[in-house]
């Protein structure tokens, strides 16, 4: 009897939208539980939101002072309160749980605990936040010297890497590249560095640009996507499509990638470039 009523109260209110009543006829307990679940990540957004903006004040100045700073007390607090509201409206949140471990780890905040922050950002990793992923797989890197963690730290580079995390995929780059922990592939380091540059990072850009003036062999992969790539690319307008290979043509398109993300490093290539253009052009 709850339900029939339920569901003439609600196709009163909607019976404008059709479609919409007909699946709450089907499914009314989860368009409220959807709903509801709807309103708590919004809410929760809205918090991590307000946390770190906080904590952005603090990292403007984070450089000019002490970390114990006093001054950077309320605003980290503040940060801390907001993210642990988060957490309380939305417990599946991995945002909320991510910056909250930062807080724990990284930073001076009042009531901070080593060990609360790194239980967070495990769960975090472990729940699909690719930051946490991220973040979790440097720090088993690069903080156990006595503990054997590479494997650790590569699974969840990798799990990084699957959600094109840049930073991940800079890192895994690197990794095949060096042959460190894995087998030297560097047709897979290349793949890294190219996606990882495709999201604007920097230091991918900059590897994937040097190996390209080293003749490296470009994977299948990597091949199709310049293929592929439309006729109208700036590459393409310059010298034809049979110049979209020309290692130096692409690799002075990485290195406008590094300078465009404020890389000086960047900028020293393409001067570099421009020399020997030059060298070559006059003799």
């Amino acid at each position: 009897m709850f339900r029939s009523f339920l569901l003439k109260a609600v196709s009163k209110q909607l019976s404008y939208h059709p479609d919409v009543t007909k699946q709450l006829c089907r499914h009314p307990f989860q368009f409220h539980s959807e709903r509801g679940m709807h309103s708590r990540n919004k809410k929760a957004m809205e918090f991590i939101a307000r946390g770190w903006n906080a904590l952005q004040e603090v990292d403007r100045v984070i450089d000019y002072c002490e970390l114990n700073d006093k001054r950077l007390i309320p605003p980290l607090r503040t940060a801390k309160e907001n993210f642990e509201l988060a957490l309380e409206a939305d417990n599946s949140n991995t945002h909320a749980r991510y910056w909250l471990s930062k807080l724990h780890l990284k930073y001076h905040v009042p009531g901070a605990c080593k060990a609360v922050g790194a239980a967070l950002l495990v769960e975090a990793a472990e729940m699909g936040d690719p930051e946490a992923q991220f973040e979790l797989g440097c720090r088993l890197r690069v903080e156990n010297e006595y503990v054997q963690s590479d494997q650790q730290a590569f699974y969840y580079l990798e799990k990084a890497v699957d959600q094109l995390h840049p930073g991940a995929l800079y890192l895994l780059g690197a990794v095949y590249l060096t042959g460190d922990c894995v087998k030297k592939d560097v047709g897979s380091a290349l793949w890294c560095f190219h996606r990882a540059s495709q999201k604007g990072h920097a230091g991918a850009a900059i590897a994937y640009g040097s190996l390209l003036l080293t003749g490296v062999e470009l994977p299948e992969s990597i091949t199709k996507f310049y293929v592929k790539r439309e006729s109208s690319s700036r590459i393409s307008r310059r010298n034809g499509v049979d110049a979209e290979l020309n290692p130096i043509e692409l690799a002075r398109e990485q290195f406008e990638i590094a300078a465009k993300a404020g890389s000086d490093l960047g900028f020293r290539w393409l001067q570099r470039i421009e020399e020997e253009v030059k060298r070559l052009q006059s003799s």
